[in-house]
């Protein structure tokens, strides 16, 4: 009896390792095994993930599809007749969930960004009337909620400038492609005139800034970013200084 169930056990091993190396072989897909009841007049069924393969089988209205995998904005599915193939997210909108409610699916890019830590980017814009550059490195503590260190330099006509600051950030709708944000931070200013100028001094004090932004995400890994943010540097204890800033910018998450 043991000498029969051994090799048995060796021939549905090798049977199964093909079909777990190609999922792994493929690290956005996404396992899953929900069952869907089609609602629209039919479900096209593909060979592959993708326009340019062509449709092999068509799931009629009424028919159960249970969804065997994401890959991206296709999912592979099995027929009730057994039949598997790929079909493209917004076709698969078209079918609704055994509680009979219409089956709607996250954008997996954002899923993604969502499911990493650590951002890294850099900005262009405008200090004042004057030019800047600013860097940031950001950790995500949660989906809404964010760290983030930032440094910058401004290079006036007759002074450069040089900060930097960490803000808390809050992105309330963070599973949108297109997602508002809110910071406050702390920081420090240092304001260097030129050496040409006879008399002047160096500026340095505390530094506090609010922002309002925009985040958009482009592709899996990059997000595009605009915000306006205030500044008010604390030059003394009866005089403040404030600043308004407007970037544009790119970051990339790990």
């Amino acid at each position: 009896m043991t000498s029969t169930v051994f090799p048995l056990g060796l021939v549905l091993c090798a049977l199964a390792l093909p079909a777990q190396a190609a999922d792994a072989a493929d690290p956005t897909a996404e396992p899953t095994t929900e069952a869907l009841q089609v609602a629209d007049a039919f479900l096209e069924m593909r060979t592959g993930p993708g326009r340019g393969y062509p449709v092999f089988h068509v799931a009629q209205r009424g028919e159960a599809v249970v969804v065997l995998l994401r890959h991206t904005d296709w999912f592979k599915v099995r027929s009730a007749r057994g039949a598997e193939g790929w079909v493209e997210r917004a076709q698969l909108q078209g079918t609704l969930t055994a509680a009979g409610s219409p089956k709607t699916f996250r954008d997996l890019l954002v899923d993604d960004y969502l499911a990493r830590r650590v951002e890294m980017g850099a900005a262009w814009g405008r200090f004042k009337s004057e030019p800047m550059l600013k860097l940031w490195g950001a950790v995500r503590l949660g989906e809404s909620l964010g760290v983030e260190l930032s440094v910058g330099q401004v290079q006036g006509l007759f002074s450069g400038t040089d900060f930097w600051h960490v803000n808390a950030v809050a992105e309330p709708w963070s599973d949108k492609r297109l997602s508002p944000y809110l910071s406050v931070g702390v920081g420090s200013f240092s304001n260097l005139p030129n050496q040409s100028l006879v008399g002047a001094v160096d500026t340095r004090a505390k530094l506090a800034n609010a922002g309002l932004g925009l985040r958009w995400y482009v592709t899996e890994r990059f997000v595009a970013r605009t915000d306006w943010t205030l500044y008010t540097a604390f030059v003394s204890d009866q005089r403040s200084r404030e600043f308004r800033a407007l970037t544009l910018g790119l970051s990339f998450f790990f």
